[in-house]
């Protein structure tokens, strides 16, 4: 897909990944429709470009709130583009999480981006050439320590993406899935960050990631792994998951101790 043809709603858009995803999309000459629950940081985006970039206020945890976009995307001429960038994160042990905290992220990075997804293929379905870009994690594909429920919501996203592509195989609806590593933003917080550092796993800054997503929408690919050594320890991990758990019970100590840090 070509970026200037590019007419792409936006979840996340307010942080992180997604803001460099609006801003980089803008840049290539897409129109947006940006989502989020505080739409202040956004303004200054469509003061630069006027005309290109339309903003739309919405809990998308809430039916309400996804019923907003539904109809913000009605109007939204030559829509042809959904990307489900909105997402939370907690790094802690699962016995010391919260559940309704749980229940957050869930509902978040896994409930809502399938019900928004639902409520918007049909528009999507009426285009030629259309894209559902779902930007899930590396932790889609390996289970860390730390990050059992985050995990479990991004394995969901990935078997989504998967099945959700096989289903509309003879449409002209692609599905993207996105599995980048860490990166820096503030969903992750100090005590990852310094784990990560004592680890040496790098991270990533979100510019960086959202140039290879732009890439891929150009390339309308199906799956794209950021990172190297990230995207071989996902394959030793599928065929040989021992590997990749002796090799991280070694590292238990530490994760474990950050962990609880950060609670």
């Amino acid at each position: 897909m070509e970026l200037h043809q590019c007419h792409a709603l936006l979840t996340g858009a307010s942080g992180g990944i997604g803001f460099a995803l609006a801003d980089q999309l803008a840049s290539a000459g897409a129109h947006l429709l940006l989502v989020a629950r505080q739409t202040e940081k956004l303004e200054p985006l469509t003061q630069r470009f006027p005309g290109q970039v339309q903003l739309v206020r919405a809990d998308l945890t809430q039916a309400s709130g996804r019923r907003d976009v539904a109809d913000a995307a009605s109007r939204f001429v030559g829509f042809n583009c959904l990307i489900n960038a909105a997402g939370i994160n907690q790094f802690r042990l699962l016995a010391q999480q919260d559940e309704d905290a749980i229940a957050e992220m869930m509902n978040l990075n896994v409930t809502a981006a399938l019900q928004l997804t639902h409520r918007l293929l049909p528009q999507l379905q009426e285009n030629d050439n259309a894209l559902v870009v779902n930007v899930g994690s590396t932790f889609g594909s390996i289970g860390y320590p730390g990050f059992a429920a985050y995990c479990a919501s991004k394995f969901a996203l990935r078997g989504f993406s998967e099945a959700l592509r096989r289903e509309l195989a003879d449409s002209g609806v692609r599905v993207l899935y996105v599995a980048p590593r860490a990166t820096r933003t503030g969903m992750n917080g100090r005590s990852v960050v310094a784990m990560n550092e004592q680890l040496r796993v790098a991270m990533d800054a979100p510019h960086q990631v959202a140039r290879r997503i732009l890439t891929a929408i150009q390339r309308e690919r199906d799956e794209l792994y950021i990172g190297w050594p990230e995207k071989l320890f996902v394959r030793i991990n599928s065929l040989f998951p021992q590997l990749v758990s002796q090799s991280l019970h070694k590292q238990l100590p530490i994760i474990q101790r950050y962990a609880r840090h950060d609670s």
